[in-house]
């Protein structure tokens, strides 16, 4: 059974259409990327799978609930796909514990004690234990969006959704935030990830979506989709990535 389905779906915004009939399956336990160029779609894409966007036409079942239903209970969605964004989206003024304890304590109602065992848990798990009790301007850029995936991983979700998390970061932090994503990937997480690094998604990902216009237009096994392209887009998009 798909964790995550997603059924002609359709999204504009005004006269923009953004989403022309995509549809997506992502099985539990799968690595899914998803790469395009800008403007492609990919990024409403997740926001509607989280749902901070809403599909205009469509469906789309998470863990077997249709979260466009008029009755959806989108903070149990949320707790369900975590999402992590390009800009790290921190909270300046708490520490890295508080900034990962705050939605366990606030949305989930776990206690504080509890909520602080979670933190340095999920912190080992990226590497970052030794800076529970540091602040977000006291660390690299790198180690920030280290934090941001730790702050997702705290709920406990059965799916996350990275969107171009490396994009702002130099060669040598991208490097060290995927090697975070590969870890994750190890530990059998469900992830879809929305990325320009086409290494990484031919090494890592189950499965390879090439966005164009706004739809789902090339997608396979990513040692397949990504080597041997079927379509002039995407082998034109692979080029102008790869210069």
């Amino acid at each position: 059974m798909s964790l995550i389905r997603i059924e002609d779906a359709w999204k504009s915004f005004g006269a923009l259409e953004v989403l022309k009939g995509v549809s997506l399956e992502v099985g539990e336990g799968e690595i899914v990327a998803i790469l395009g160029r800008s403007g492609s779609g990919k990024s409403t894409l997740l926001r509607c799978i989280n749902g901070l966007e809403k599909i205009d036409v469509g469906n789309i079942w998470v863990d077997g609930t249709l979260i466009n239903a008029p009755d959806a209970d989108i903070r149990k969605l949320r707790e369900t796909v975590g999402i992590v964004f390009q800009s790290y989206n921190l909270f300046p003024h708490l520490s890295v514990e508080r900034n990962i304890t705050l939605a366990p304590t606030v949305v989930k109602r776990i206690a504080r004690e509890e909520a602080r065992d979670i933190a340095r848990d999920v912190l080992r798990r990226v590497g970052l234990e030794d800076k529970v009790d540091a602040y977000p301007d006291q660390l690299s850029g790198g180690q920030q969006q280290r934090v941001a995936i730790a702050r997702s991983l705290a709920m406990s979700p059965k799916a996350i959704l990275f969107d171009e998390i490396t994009s702002a970061l130099d060669p040598e932090l991208t490097g060290e935030v995927l090697r975070t994503l590969a870890e994750l990937a190890g530990q059998g997480w469900t992830m879809v990830l929305v990325t320009h690094e086409i290494g990484f998604a031919r090494n890592i990902a189950h499965r390879a979506v090439f966005m164009h216009a706004g739809t789902a237009w090339e997608e396979g096994p990513p040692k397949q989709v990504l080597v041997e392209p079927r379509s002039e887009e995407l082998r034109n998009f692979i080029q102008s990535v790869l210069i």
